[in-house]
């Protein structure tokens, strides 16, 4: 709120205040507060009606509107460049940065919208996906080189060349990348529009644009760095678009003739109410059901029976960054409560009971044991180790990365099917009966 209160401070400050050296203001009020209009009737709308489930994929929408925004600033002072004896090759490279960052950053989110929201539903590779992207990065090089320097066709048939090149990179850097990993590249993608508006600045000689710019560049950078971590992935394979998809993707992990085993909700508070400890670990699950009131009540009265709740919480748990911390502190849950997985994991030899509210990917045991999996590296929660796993889900299908879990077949995993709300409220009800 304090963010965009500033924003629309500076907004109004330079339509009313800003004078060029003749003395003149910007004029074009209609066509300004027109976009103000249209654009706060859009705003509200779609933030009315979005649900927190869809935020990552309203993130990424937004995120792509910086990027075309930069990329049409690049247009429009590239035309202007034309007409102008002054420019220098410093403002060049500046506009044709900003266009290539802005043209992948608004496509890339454009893809990355789509794959959240279910309206794209393949992940797409060319054979030999990796080459060609690296191919299209040296050409997008190439063209800039040849720009500045006037090497070729004309500026501007060699310009829209560029333009066409990075929507091309855009589609082939995001097609490929399974949706397990679709928070990184969404966080990166962030990191570009970023680095777009820094170019604003200085195209512009703004420091207010170019600190903006600069912050959240360098913010994202930091944030997708900690999240390859946190996932085994290393940033150059995020570049080239050679993770999370492909043939990797193939080696799906069947369950064949494996049989899972099924608990009533009254069995499992039973469990739970015996127990020493408990730790939860919420997911996406229960991100959808909303369950995250029910889930601190759950919490309450078992503390009130004597047992330790904590909670475990993945780097990506939720298909996005802090998704979980932030269900839970809606819910007033303690933040000493919360554990991160380096802190949790030692944990669970020692724990009785592991809750599992919806989370697929972050606990499967494939990323540590099966070199042909998608997920294979990235670091999960432990939850195997413990002395019982009871999973609550929807039904039997595959999770984010659309593997099997291996868990899920194991001996000591019960499953506890149902909207994660529902069961939730019929656990604590089991409880206080007891």
């Amino acid at each position: 709120m304090i963010a965009a209160f500033g924003m629309g401070l500076a907004i109004f400050t330079t339509i009313f205040l800003y004078k060029d050296g003749e003395g003149q203001g910007l004029g074009n009020y209609a066509w300004i507060f027109g976009g103000l209009i249209i654009g706060t009737v859009l705003g509200t709308l779609i933030a009315k009606k979005v649900q927190m489930t869809a935020m990552p994929q309203m993130v990424s929408l937004f995120n792509g509107m910086g990027g075309a925004c930069a990329a049409i600033i690049s247009i429009v002072e590239f035309r202007h460049l034309q007409h102008t004896a002054e420019s220098g090759n410093g403002i060049l490279f500046v506009v044709l940065a900003g266009l290539v960052i802005g043209t992948v950053s608004f496509v890339g989110s454009m893809v990355a919208y789509g794959k959240l929201d279910g309206k794209i539903k393949k992940d797409t590779a060319l054979p030999g996906q990796q080459i060609i992207n690296v191919g299209l990065l040296l050409l997008i090089v190439g063209l800039i080189i040849a720009i500045m320097m006037g090497i070729g066709p004309s500026a501007e048939i060699l310009f829209w060349a560029l333009f066409i090149v990075s929507i091309l990179y855009g589609l082939l850097f995001v097609m490929p990348i399974g949706g397990a990993d679709m928070p990184v590249v969404i966080s990166l993608l962030n990191s570009f529009t970023g680095v777009a508006a820094a170019f604003g600045g200085f195209l512009y000689d703004n420091p207010v644009m170019l600190t903006g710019g600069i912050l959240v560049g360098s913010a994202g950078t930091i944030l997708t760095i900690l999240m390859c971590k946190a996932m085994n992935r290393s940033l150059t394979n995020v570049i080239v678009g050679a993770f999370g998809g492909g043939a990797a993707g193939a080696a799906v992990a069947s369950s064949g003739d494996q049989q899972h085993k099924e608990i009533s909700v009254s069995d499992t508070a039973v469990l739970m109410a015996y127990s020493k400890n408990v730790v939860i670990v919420p997911g996406y699950g229960l991100a959808v059901a909303q369950a995250q009131h029910t889930c601190n009540e759950l919490e309450k009265v078992l503390s009130e029976k004597g047992v330790e709740v904590k909670y475990a919480i993945h780097p990506v748990a939720g298909r996005m960054p802090g998704h979980m911390n932030v269900l839970l502190a809606e819910a007033d849950v303690a933040y000493e409560k919360l554990l991160e997985m380096e802190e949790i994991n030692p944990e669970f030899p020692n724990t009785d009971v592991v809750l599992v509210l919806g989370a697929n990917d972050v606990v499967n045991p494939a990323a540590k044991s099966d070199p042909a999996s998608p997920i294979y590296g990235m670091p999960i929660l432990e939850v195997e180790e413990a002395k019982h796993v009871i999973v609550n889900k929807r039904s039997m299908k595959p999770g984010y990365a659309g593997i099997q879990n291996d868990l899920f077949f194991r001996a000591k995993t019960s499953m506890l099917f149902g909207d994660a709300k529902k069961i939730l409220g019929e656990l604590v009800s089991e409880l206080k009966n007891l």
